[in-house]
């Protein structure tokens, strides 16, 4: 899972992706990444890979998501309306809109709090809905780290039931690759390591079993 961009010196960064468009429900957004058109600089095709963790940043709203689906948008396919020909008349050529954009898919896991100079994260189905237009951009990896940490400073991961429930048809994938992350940064330790790693484990075969029956 990749975080975020990388500057030159390897460190985690955060990028902006888009807006949001539309929602499915409460806590399943989509959102429209930028393109040329939008901004001079837009994401990267790294910045929103499977499982990339994002904020969704407003005056009244601080909401966390995982990148759990992605879809390429071409209005023209299949359309079987007349078309320009592929040579234009140079005295004549009208301005053509590009009708082709990627969306996200968003499911909500929680929001990144603020208490003084301490970040921590609630995880759970935020309250306050996200409105239209939302700027979305990627976390930076001390982000993340925050997010996954309470108020009194322990590592948590609480929103594992909720992801496997809401993720869309890859959630099993999606969860898994969640763990492997978690693992693999050490933001855990001890006790707390060693039960994401049987989470991790037990997922796993589960997965394994179901695609045996």
């Amino acid at each position: 899972m990749v975080y975020s961009s990388r500057n030159a010196s390897g460190a985690s960064t955060s990028a902006c992706l888009g807006k949001v468009v539309k929602s499915n429900s409460h806590c399943d957004y989509v959102v429209q990444l930028d393109t040329h058109n939008d901004v001079d600089s837009p994401p990267e095709i790294e910045d929103y890979g499977f499982g990339q963790f994002v904020k969704f940043e407003s005056d009244r709203h601080w909401a966390v998501g995982i990148v759990y689906d992605t879809q390429l948008f071409n209005s023209s396919f299949m359309n079987s309306g007349p078309r320009l020909t592929s040579a234009p008349d140079p005295v004549f050529t009208p301005d053509l809109v590009q009708d082709t954009c990627i969306l996200l898919n968003v499911v909500l896991v929680g929001s990144l709090q603020q208490d003084g100079s301490t970040r921590y994260g609630l995880h759970g189905i935020p309250r306050i809905v996200v409105p239209a237009n939302t700027p979305v951009c990627t976390m930076s990896t001390q982000e993340v780290h925050c997010f996954h940490l309470s108020a009194e400073g322990r590592p948590q991961f609480t929103y594992y039931g909720h992801l496997l429930r809401s993720g869309g048809g890859f959630a099993a994938q999606l969860t898994q690759q969640v763990l492997s992350e978690l693992i693999a940064t050490e933001l855990f330790s001890g006790a707390d390591q060693r039960a994401l790693q049987v989470l991790r484990k037990e997922l796993s075969w589960k997965s394994t079993m179901g695609a045996m029956r």
